[in-house]
C-alpha cells in the first residue's frame, strides 16, 4: 500500500514539474522569443533542476512540440470539419493548403525551433511524426477523392504529390518567402492553388 502511494506521489510530482516547465516556457517565449530563450533559462524560471528539465524534454524542439500540441488539436478539429465535407475535393484541398500556411504564420517560431532540433539522425523524424502524417494523409485522401470525382487524373502518384505540395509549405521556406522576400501569404497559397488548377486542366 505504501509503495502504491509513493508511486502516485512520484507521478503527481512529474505531472506538476511538466506543467511548471511548460508554463515557464510560455512566459519566457512571450518575453524573449523562442530563439532568445535557452533551456537553462526555462528550467530556472520553472524552479526545476536541469536533470528534471531534460528528463521531460530532451531538447527545445521537444518542448516546443509539447507547447504546440494543444494548438494542433484545435486546428485538426477545424481541418476535419472542412475537409470531410461535400463538393469539390480540389476546392477543399485549396482551403487546406491555406490552412497549413495560416498554421505556419501563427506558430512560425515554435515550428522553427522544432526544425532546428532535427539535426543528424533526427532530421527524418519530422516526416514520421503524427502531425505530419495527418497532414499528408489529408492531402492524399483529397487527391484520391479528386481522382474518383474526375477532377484530376486517377493515375496521379498522390502519395508523392502530397509530399511535394507540403514541401512547398515547409516552415523554413515559408518564413523565408514571407519575411526575406516579403511575399504575402495569399501569394504563396495562390501559387500552390494554381498548381492544383493545372492538375484540373490536364485531367
Amino acid at each position: 500500500m505504501l509503495g502504491s502511494e509513493t508511486g502516485r506521489a512520484v507521478r503527481s510530482d512529474a505531472v506538476e514539474n511538466r506543467r511548471k516547465i511548460l508554463d515557464a516556457a510560455r512566459e519566457a517565449f512571450a518575453q524573449r522569443g523562442v530563439d532568445g530563450t535557452s533551456m537553462h533559462q526555462i528550467g530556472r524560471l520553472a524552479g526545476v533542476g536541469q536533470g528534471t528539465l531534460y528528463r521531460h524534454f530532451e531538447h527545445k524542439g521537444a518542448l516546443c512540440s509539447a507547447l504546440l500540441s494543444e494548438e494542433i488539436e484545435g486546428f485538426v478539429g477545424e481541418m476535419r470539419r472542412r475537409t470531410e465535407g461535400r463538393g469539390s475535393a480540389l476546392g477543399r484541398l485549396k482551403w487546406f493548403l491555406g490552412w497549413v500556411a495560416k498554421f505556419n504564420e501563427q506558430n512560425g517560431e515554435l515550428l522553427g525551433a522544432i526544425r532546428d532540433s532535427a539535426a543528424g539522425g533526427r532530421r527524418v523524424e519530422l516526416y514520421g511524426n503524427p502531425f505530419y502524417e495527418r497532414l499528408k494523409n489529408t492531402v492524399v485522401g483529397l487527391l484520391d477523392e479528386a481522382g474518383d470525382l474526375g477532377e484530376v487524373s486517377p493515375d496521379l502518384d498522390t502519395e508523392c504529390l502530397a509530399d511535394t505540395l507540403l514541401a512547398a509549405l515547409n516552415v523554413d521556406l515559408y518564413l523565408y518567402q514571407r519575411h526575406q522576400l516579403g511575399m504575402e501569404r495569399e501569394r504563396i497559397v495562390g501559387a500552390l492553388r494554381s498548381v492544383l488548377d493545372g492538375l484540373r486542366a490536364s485531367a
